[in-house]
């Protein structure tokens, strides 16, 4: 007799879709986790500057910008708000430690990425997981699929149209997968997508202290029913979410050790102490 399959450690279906896409919101950016695990490696507060000669492929201005809505954020921290006061990790920056481990630990095992810096894999997955609505649809994926978009759509409360785009987007990252060749063919969560629950977990648990403190900093909480976003009525459970993603603003594709190529990749010693992987 075949032995059971034994259910994942950690289950999609259990996550707060909502809560995990807010705090992607947070640390998703591009160059977010980057710059916190920069800080992380040095250990001591750095100029903006500073960071930015270890980003030599992102503007001084960029980094700056980056830094103040971190520092919005409460991902970091300055003595005061003079012009060129040092940034240094908050509390709740220090604590994403785990979360960048286990996010590089899933890209090892089920990304093909080869050797890069760790810092580059964990902004890489991040890029494939932070987008708005994600979440919800892996998770709909996870406890039906497969399923064809249109059921996508009505289960996580999306338009049409945008549940296509999201799963367009979802399939080039390598999360999700078309059943057959056919426009209508049902979507599955790929081996990668499958593995997502630890990364949400680490995500969600993260988000304890976020949570906390905006439920204490808001006197009183107005009915959301009639709030909409792109058309779609927001739903009221975890999966069908509203998180309001901050638009990074553009910037070179690289923080890199050469000149930045259309992928570029670097040396895996640059920022590797920042969080190490289980190998490569």
């Amino acid at each position: 007799m075949p032995a059971p399959v034994q259910p994942p450690a950690f289950s999609i279906g259990s996550i707060d879709a909502q809560r995990v896409e807010d705090a992607l919101s947070l640390i998703g950016p591009k160059w977010t986790a980057w710059s916190a695990m920069t800080l992380a490696q040095e250990g001591r507060p750095l100029r903006v500057r500073d960071v930015a000669t270890r980003l030599p492929f992102v503007s001084e201005q960029f980094v700056g910008k980056r830094l103040a809505t971190m520092h919005a954020d409460g991902l970091v921290t300055r003595d005061d708000d003079h012009r060129g006061a040092p940034y240094r990790l908050s509390a709740l920056g220090k604590s994403l430690s785990p979360v960048h481990h286990t996010v590089s630990d899933w890209s090892h095992a089920h990304l093909s990425l080869g050797t890069m810096a760790e810092a580059e894999r964990v902004e890489d997955a991040l890029r494939r997981l932070h987008l708005r609505h994600s979440t919800a649809v892996i998770q709909v994926l996870d406890a039906g699929g497969p399923m064809r978009f249109v059921h996508i759509a009505e289960e996580a409360g999306l338009d049409n149209g945008f549940a296509r785009q999201r799963l367009l987007r979802l399939q080039a990252d390598g999360l999700v997968a078309r059943t057959g060749p056919r426009h209508g063919d049902p979507y599955v969560l790929t081996d990668a997508g499958q593995a997502l629950g630890a990364v949400y977990a680490s995500v969600e648990h993260w988000s304890e202290p976020v949570t906390a403190r905006r439920a204490s900093s808001t006197p009183a909480r107005v009915a959301a029913a009639t709030r909409t976003h792109v058309g779609v009525p927001l739903a009221a459970d975890g999966a069908r979410t509203a998180a309001a993603l901050r638009r990074s603003a553009a910037a070179p594709n690289a923080l890199f050790s050469h000149a930045p190529q259309p992928q570029p990749r670097v040396r895996a010693a640059v920022t590797a102490q920042s969080a190490p992987g289980p190998g490569r």
